[in-house]
């Protein structure tokens, strides 16, 4: 089952803070049909996971539902501190693989943990904490030893393109790869904005699968939640991150 309808809706899905929750009603009826619509999965970090990065924060995965309503099921897979690599190693991309179904999307967004500089002898508590990738955008490798084990370390995009592929090989109508949000645009008091390196890793990795031929989309994720903060002005903004300048609370992960 394809999402026809809904895939205008997936190529814009930073704009879901424009749709309502449903009435309770309308939910009930849904949850039986659900079961035969498709299902988007969500792949990233606290900036999309449930709970955010805790401490009264929230990631935006948790909102996408209303722009979907019985229409396809959000299943937010997302999981805090979590980089591309890090999803990797821990099976993380791998469970979301031996769950879906042909007729499903994923949304990939990652960029946040991933910008450190690849330590090695690191723990999941010390140095790296096992998050960086290896530098370079192909097939370039490095070694390093994590947890006190050799571990081979990939770029950013071989991570993202091999996840990708796995799921179209497994039936998936669409892949969107997703530019990781910014943080306050506004922490240095006047707004400022510049993507990251990642969204063009993301656009490599884009262009590399086959783009949209082959069902494969970029969405400037990052880029459009700049611009609702800029609207939404630095007072206003500000109050929005509650713990440090890129966890969200629940209006502003809702807006983005």
């Amino acid at each position: 089952m394809k999402l026809q309808s809904s895939i205008p809706c997936l190529l814009s899905f930073g704009l879901a803070a424009s749709a309502l929750p449903q009435s309770l009603t309308e939910r009930r009826i849904g949850a039986a049909s659900r079961a035969t619509v498709p299902t988007i999965w969500l792949a990233g970090d606290s900036t999309t996971a449930p709970d955010g990065g805790h401490n009264g924060t929230e990631g935006w995965g948790q909102y996408l539902q209303y722009s979907f309503g019985t229409n396809a099921r959000v299943n937010n897979s997302a999981y805090a501190g979590r980089s591309a690599r890090s999803f990797t190693r821990e099976g993380r991309f791998a469970r979301i693989a031996s769950e879906i179904q042909p007729g499903d999307w994923v949304i990939i967004e990652f960029g946040i943990n991933d910008a450190a500089t690849l330590t090695n002898g690191s723990t999941s508590s010390t140095g790296d904490k096992g998050r960086p990738p290896c530098p370079g955008v192909g097939d370039e490798t490095c070694t390093v030893t994590f947890n006190n084990a050799t571990e081979t370390v990939y770029t950013f995009p071989h991570y993202i393109k091999s996840a990708a592929s796995t799921f179209l090989d497994l039936g998936a109508s669409g892949i969107i790869i997703s530019e990781q949000l910014p943080t306050n645009v506004w922490e240095s008091g006047t707004y400022t904005f510049k993507p990251s390196r990642f969204a063009y890793y993301d656009t490599l990795s884009v262009l590399e699968l086959g783009g949209p031929a082959a069902h494969v989309y970029f969405v400037q994720h990052g880029s459009y939640a700049a611009q609702a903060q800029k609207l939404l002005g630095k007072e206003a903004v500000d109050k929005e991150y509650p713990m440090d300048h890129t966890h969200t609370a629940p209006f502003l992960a809702d807006v983005v």
